[in-house]
């Protein structure tokens, strides 16, 4: 507390609570990258919208540029505080404020985990149907500044159709409340969606409310195991074709090893190079009958080699541990990693061309792939050696990654699906977005952050 821009920020707002502790000033300042050392000038963990707003503008008096923290569970660097910014933590900010029957919306906090709301969604019969294996850390503000998606896009798509109205804290600390839950309203330009995405670039969501759906009818889950990557495309198509799916996940033998070390169980006796997990309505016989019949179409074309069907609940989760632990099961080995995005026509071709690309960049390197087949979305995951050097190792994939966003650029793909440019991927911005989009982009941001203090840095310089 020695900084007199923190005993200013505290006459300024009395009640905030402030952190400059060194561990809590690490804890805060990075997120799961880990790639930079953080160095935030303190921790503000305001309790109201209202101390949110004097923090921001006490931010603009002072030039204090700001870092929005939630879950902190972010892949791309975007809430790293590495320059003396002051942290935002909403954690604090984590509570449900209200829940309409007539509308089926549920208004919460930025801090309120994902778990929580599914948790206060089925309090009602009802269903919040975002999801992804960070739900129990990742907060709702995270998944909006990022337009979370997750293992059931495929169904229900990203955050973003989820998102009844927000209210927002700008760079200049003024309150925007934002469509207020309309469905229609066509009343000019839908600044909400701006925020969506947004990274934290443009202001900070202080409550939001979220879109409710009926309960998802039951469902069975069946891991296949496939014989070689040039029939994937094909299974889900045959899957797709008959089946109401809910998820269609792909992952590799490499990522299973991982799994598995980490204390999953085997599902097979005999190692396959392949795997797909896919959920899908089975409340009958005839849908039963239908993922069966899917199943043996594969097994007759020779796509699939083996597979297995859940019997309960608690089947059903042993298999989808197999795909939902693969990011932790690799913590350790501080992975590199792409989040890469193509039309779903445009994978196979994609996928044909990104393993022959990979194969021959990273011939000594165990590159471990998952990712959501049925919206197009795949994660590349390059496991460090215990030998080679943080700085050395990055220094390579960043090599492969320049190859991989002129790939995306032909296909016409996003280099970042669901976790943001932050730190990490915006010198490769321009592989996405043309060189008017970005323009256009800052000028966006000149207006709603005229200082540029919010989340400096992110998405692209200033």
């Amino acid at each position: 507390m020695s900084d007199p821009r923190l005993t200013d920020l505290l006459q300024a707002v009395p009640a905030l609570r402030l952190k400059t502790d060194p561990a809590d000033l690490e804890h805060y300042g990075r997120d799961w990258t880990r790639r930079w050392t953080p160095a935030p000038l303190a921790i503000a963990l305001p309790g109201s919208v209202e101390e949110v707003q004097a923090t921001v503008r006490w931010a603009y008096e002072h030039g204090v540029a700001v870092v929005p923290s939630g879950g902190r569970t972010g892949l791309s660097g975007g809430a790293v505080a590495a320059n003396g910014e002051l942290v935002l933590s909403l954690e604090r900010m984590n509570r449900v404020l209200d829940f309409n029957a007539v509308d089926r919306t549920l208004t919460v906090q930025p801090g309120i985990a994902l778990e929580a709301v599914h948790n206060a969604a089925r309090e009602h019969r009802l269903e919040y149907p975002v999801d992804f294996a960070a739900r129990g850390s990742c907060s709702i503000g995270g998944n909006i500044a990022t337009n979370a998606g997750g293992i059931r896009v495929i169904r229900y798509g990203n955050t973003r159709e989820w998102i009844a109205g927000m209210k927002v804290v700008t760079g200049t600390g003024e309150l925007l409340d934002l469509n207020r839950g309309l469905i229609k309203n066509s009343s000019g330009y839908d600044l909400r969606h701006l925020m969506i995405a947004s990274e934290g670039t443009l202001g900070i969501v202080v409550e939001a409310t979220l879109r409710l759906t009926d309960p998802p009818p039951p469902s069975n889950v069946m891991l296949l195991a496939l014989p070689s990557f040039e029939v994937l495309m094909q299974v889900f198509a045959a899957f797709r074709e008959r089946l109401q799916l809910e998820a269609f996940e792909f992952f590799t033998d490499r990522a299973l090893h991982h799994v598995l070390a980490h204390g999953a169980q085997r599902p097979f006796e005999e190692v396959h190079p392949y795997y797909v997990v896919t959920e899908f309505a089975s409340g009958d016989d005839a849908q039963e009958a239908a993922a069966m019949a899917a199943f043996e179409a594969c097994m007759e074309n020779g796509w699939v080699s083996d597979g297995v069907i859940s019997q309960s609940d608690a089947q059903a989760a042993q298999l989808w541990r197999l795909r939902e632990g693969i990011t932790e099961s690799l913590a350790r080995y501080k992975p590199y990693k792409n989040d890469v995005s193509v039309r779903i026509s445009a994978m196979p071709a994609f996928l044909e061309e990104t393993q022959k690309l990979l194969g021959e960049a990273y011939p000594h390197f165990d590159v471990v792939w998952f990712g959501h087949i049925g919206d197009g979305n795949l994660h590349i995951n390059v496991l460090k050696p215990d030998d080679l050097g943080d700085a050395e190792f990055v220094g390579q994939c960043e090599q492969v990654t320049k190859l991989l966003a002129e790939s995306l650029k032909r296909h016409q793909g996003s280099i970042s699906a669901e976790h943001g440019i932050g730190l990490v991927k915006k010198g490769y911005l321009e592989s996405t977005r043309s060189a008017a989009e970005i323009e256009m982009m800052r000028g966006i941001k000149r207006v709603l952050d005229p200082k540029g203090l919010m989340n400096p840095g992110k998405l692209f310089d200033s």
